[in-house]
């Protein structure tokens, strides 16, 4: 290597002051010598090298015409044997100096001259080279656990630098190229750490760095992928009945999810309304009766499952299915309704085949603005005959259809009857 004393003297191309730190004031000419200050000795010259720093120390020179030094520094991969001055120290007892920022597993040249109380320096000493250190490796072992709800963990292996005073975890996913810090673990020997409130079933990749007490930043580890736990799937096979009385009974197949620990039932007045969760049945359990107290209503259905986790299956993906309850039997039809002697005739035709018996109405009109109502009930017959009437008083008849059941129609319309008082002879 060139002496750096005859880079100063003998070379005026060689930029020594361009990049100076904002401490010392830059010359505007090469260097002033005085040839009668002593020399700071080469093998005085001595470094504690960091990753971004050196720590540099010299001989102590104990005269009164020295008054402090002037430190030189190249960076031997950008600048070769370009010397720059980075540093004024203006105590002649100092004989040591920290040099900060610099770059990781990079050669620095380092050279001082002392100053004179004249102002003038000394021939700087015989540069010494010093090497920072390599940059920190990341922890050797990371991996991230997959199939946990809306979440995963990462583990990774203590760092074996005790500097270490924390990890930077970082996380990105296929869709993107950005990586975006999301936790920042304190202490060495705390490796764990569990990235929540994440989509379902989505991929995401993780990788960290350890950073020490004087900041100083490992390279990234490797990285590690993991998935968060889908969501339960939902049965296929839903079924609702329609032909039960005051129920609709719901039907369905074993979800392909082994950890499902519940069903859960949704209700809606239409197939594209609001579903509210009516009831929860065991995993065990695939029937559940809706009682309904109305005939002929109308409910659309959803099912879903619920995992262990909490999970639930997407209600959006479940198919709706409509139930019913049944029907009222159709009201049966009037043939006949009159009165024949004594008594008043009924005959009638059912409406559908649900009807096994019939229910007869007969109101009496007991004066002119009361009457009462009388149910016969478990007809049989298409006809009926009631000789039990009274001359002058009005009869009015309705018929019921009642199924296997026990639902029972609406009433036909009411046939209204009066036996005919008997004149009586005039003399």
């Amino acid at each position: 290597m060139k002496i750096l004393a005859k880079s100063l003297l003998l070379t005026s191309s060689i930029i020594l002051f361009s990049g100076c730190q904002q401490s010392l004031t830059t010359p505007s000419s090469k260097p002033k010598i005085d040839i009668n200050l002593p020399v700071i000795s080469e093998e005085s010259l001595r470094a504690i090298p960091s990753y971004k720093s050196i720590a540099l120390e010299w001989e102590n020179i104990a005269q009164p015409s020295i008054k402090g030094y002037y430190i030189y520094r190249s960076n031997m991969q950008k600048d070769g044997t370009k010397f720059k001055r980075i540093k004024k120290l203006e105590n002649r007892y100092i004989t040591h100096y920290l040099d900060r920022d610099l770059e990781p597993n990079s050669k620095y040249a380092y050279s001082v001259a002392a100053i004179g109380t004249n102002d003038l320096e000394s021939n700087p000493s015989k540069s010494k080279i010093f090497q920072t250190l390599p940059v920190l490796e990341s922890v050797s072992y990371i991996e991230a656990i997959s199939n946990l709800p809306k979440q995963i963990k990462i583990l990774w292996r203590p760092h074996p630098y005790a500097a270490v005073k924390k990890y930077v975890i970082e996380r990105t996913t296929p869709l993107q190229a950005k990586w975006n810090e999301i936790a920042v673990v304190n202490h060495r020997l705390n490796v764990e750490y569990i990235d929540d409130d994440l989509g379902d079933n989505e991929i995401y990749i993780y990788r960290i760095k350890a950073i020490t007490f004087d900041g100083i930043e490992s390279s990234y580890s490797k990285v590690s992928k993991a998935k968060t736990k889908p969501l339960p799937l939902n049965v296929q096979e839903f079924s609702a009945s329609n032909d039960l009385p005051r129920k609709i009974e719901l039907k369905w197949g074993i979800s392909k999810t082994q950890d499902i620990i519940l069903y859960n039932i949704y209700r809606s007045n239409s197939v594209d309304g609001s579903f509210k969760k009516i009831a929860q049945s065991k995993v065990d359990n695939h029937l559940y009766d809706d009682m309904v107290n109305e005939d002929g209503k109308i409910y659309f259905y959803k099912l879903t499952t619920l995992d262990k986790d909490g999970l639930e299956s997407d209600i959006k993906e479940s198919t709706a299915i409509m139930g019913t309850t049944l029907a009222k039997p159709q009201t049966p039809l009037v043939t006949l309704a009159q009165i024949q002697g004594n008594k008043v005739i009924l005959n009638w035709l059912p409406a559908d085949k649900r009807s096994v018996s019939y229910n007869i109405y007969k109101t009496t009109k007991d004066g002119w603005a009361s009457s009462t109502t009388k149910l016969i009930p478990n007809i049989q017959a298409l006809r009926y005959e009631d000789p039990d009437i009274v001359r002058g008083i009005e009869y009015r008849y309705s018929i019921q259809a009642v199924d296997q059941f026990g639902l029972a129609s609406n009433k036909t319309k009411e046939s209204s009857m009066t036996l005919p008082t008997l004149q009586t002879k005039t003399k």
